[in-house]
């Protein structure tokens, strides 16, 4: 075989194992570390410093900053997270991307197969899932470096090919170079990956120039921001702003930043001068270039979000997508890693409670004030909670099939049970807007105290159900006492209203067919309760601290 073919097979077979490696330890990472940061990224403050910070962290520990904006475009669509949150978010990620690139320049690659030996043994004879997990990520870890070792050996013979190197100049243009890495990074779906190959060319010694280098790493960050523009496609306009952010930082960093380069060269005379080593110069560039960009724009949050509302503006019939007959959340065009797809999987089980809520206030509604029109309301939005209920439950089956980490599978498990509660409550629902329309059909009526009893404990369900989707939402256990306090005294007071309803029939102050009537919207409204206890009280099965 031709030497030079030989080399670039064996160039593409090391790019292989890179990619593949660097896939492995993102989805260890995200195992291991992903349902923590759900929690963070969600409870992040509008302190634009620590929303930066939580963008940084979350990046390095998952080694993704796709994973990351796409998690906080979901939050973002969810109205869980605001745009000026999802911004800072956004900053840190793009920083935090570059830790990978910083890594691979340590050259490491000797003791690869020492990071694959422990990871096959941890990920195959432990029987923990988080031991599992990490063995997974181990294992990435090592391919991706073993993938760098073997790129490298032909990467240094091509080096010296005259061809190779002439394809390399013509590279020299700055667009044409950007444009590289924006196409390049775009394909991939990841500016880590890109990034690490960059850095393994100049490790090889392929004599890419320095400034070559830095125009694709200008592109290689405007390419990462396309899978999350993709993403928010059928979201939010909320979530389309942040997206819109997440190319607007990267198209502004290379315009202001490339323009300087290219006006004042010696700016990159400085990175050579600093540092000897061509990778570590590629590495260092990446990063502190990403962290010029943030702190170019990070004083004009506020105004850079108005911005995005500018040029994304809401219209005065824009309609609310809640109660459409469609998934929104875990619909196939959204990016579904294990840890997103969780999360996921949450925001459309909290659109589901809400309309359920919603419904359930309905019916009472629809009762208390004799209107049928609002009971059909209510009959047709069942149709909703039905939908959502089948297709959210084989959504379910599919992620409980992915890779997940042992909080992710007891959360994704606990959310079957859910499901059934949730639609149980539109159940309900649904029996008392039927109550409705019987009632106005035979003319029934009820004695004072009966429809007071009844607006009572309407009332007090209502709040429960209300509390209790707050608390899942925001999976915030300091809620539970007061649930728990309010379901018993529902339980409590149905118990005495059905002993009251016994004695005014004794009395006969209440007609038997009201009677029946009232005795099941009782039985209705407290069975409703338990579902809402069931749904905040799943916190403490998916693993978290007890109420005591």
């Amino acid at each position: 075989m031709n030497p030079t073919l030989e080399s670039i097979f064996l160039a593409v077979g090391g790019l292989g194992l890179f990619l593949f490696g660097m896939k492995m330890m993102s989805n260890g990472l995200e195992l291991i570390a992903g349902d923590r940061l759900q929690g963070i990224i969600k409870r992040v403050t509008s302190n634009r410093f620590s929303a930066v910070a939580v963008g940084i962290l979350a990046t390095i520990a998952i080694n993704s900053s796709t994973a990351t904006t796409i998690m906080t475009v979901s939050l973002v669509n969810s109205g869980m997270m605001n745009l000026t949150q999802a911004i800072g978010i956004i900053m840190g990620a793009n920083v935090g991307t570059t830790f990978s690139a910083q890594l691979i320049a340590f050259k490491i690659d000797q003791v690869a197969p020492l990071f694959i030996f422990i990871g096959i043994i941890m990920h195959l004879f432990f029987k923990q899932r988080y031991i599992k997990n990490i063995g997974y990520a181990v294992l990435g870890f090592g391919i991706l470096f073993f993938g760098v070792s073997v790129m490298g050996i032909p990467l240094k013979d091509l080096a010296n090919n005259p061809s190779f190197n002439a394809i390399l100049t013509s590279f020299a243009n700055p667009i044409l170079s950007i444009l590289v890495g924006f196409l390049f990074t775009a394909i991939i779906q990841s500016s880590s990956a890109t990034m690490g190959i960059l850095v393994t060319l100049h490790l090889s010694g392929v004599p890419i120039p320095f400034y070559t280098s830095v125009y694709i790493i200008l592109g290689t960050n405007i390419g990462t921001s396309i899978t999350t523009l993709i993403a928010s496609i059928p979201a939010s306009r909320e979530s389309k702003r942040a997206a819109l952010f997440h190319i607007m930082f990267d198209i502004i960093g290379t315009t202001v930043f490339g323009t300087l380069i290219y006006l004042i060269p010696n700016i990159l005379a400085w990175f050579e001068y600093t540092w000897t080593e061509k990778a570590r110069q590629v590495a260092m560039f990446h990063t502190l270039y990403n962290f010029a960009t943030m702190f170019l724009l990070l004083p004009f949050v506020k105004q850079v979000a108005n911005l995005m509302q500018k040029l994304i503006p809401g219209t005065p019939d824009e309609v609310d997508h809640t109660y459409e007959k469609k998934l929104m959340y875990l619909d196939e065009k959204t990016s579904q890693t294990p840890s997103i797809a969780v999360v996921n999987a949450h925001l459309e089980l909290c659109r589901m409670g809400k309309i359920a809520n919603e419904n359930l206030a309905l019916a009472v509604e629809s009762f208390t004030t004799k209107n049928p029109e609002l009971a059909k309301k209510v009959l047709k939005n069942e149709k909703i909670i039905d939908f959502l209920s089948h297709n959210i439950a084989i959504k379910l089956i599919w992620i409980n099939n992915m890779a997940l980490s042992g909080y992710e599978a007891a959360k994704i498990g606990r959310m079957f049970q859910l499901v059934s509660d949730m639609e149980r409550i539109g159940d309900h629902a649904e029996n008392i807007a039927e109550y409705t329309i019987i009632v106005e059909d035979n003319d029934l009526k009820f004695s004072e105290a009966a429809e007071k009893e009844l607006i009572t404990l309407s009332g007090m369900t209502i709040k429960l159900v209300d509390l209790a989707l707050e608390a899942y939402e925001q999976e915030d256990i300091s809620y539970l006492s007061a649930i728990h306090s309010l379901e018993q005294d529902i339980d409590n007071l149905s118990a005495e209203f059905i002993e009251n309803h016994i004695e005014r029939l004794k009395l006969a102050s209440c007609e038997p067919k009201s009677g029946v009537i009232f005795t099941d919207m009782i039985t209705d409204l407290e069975r409703s309760a338990d579902h809402a206890n069931n749904i905040a009280f799943s916190m403490l099965m998916e693993g978290k601290k007890s109420l005591h």
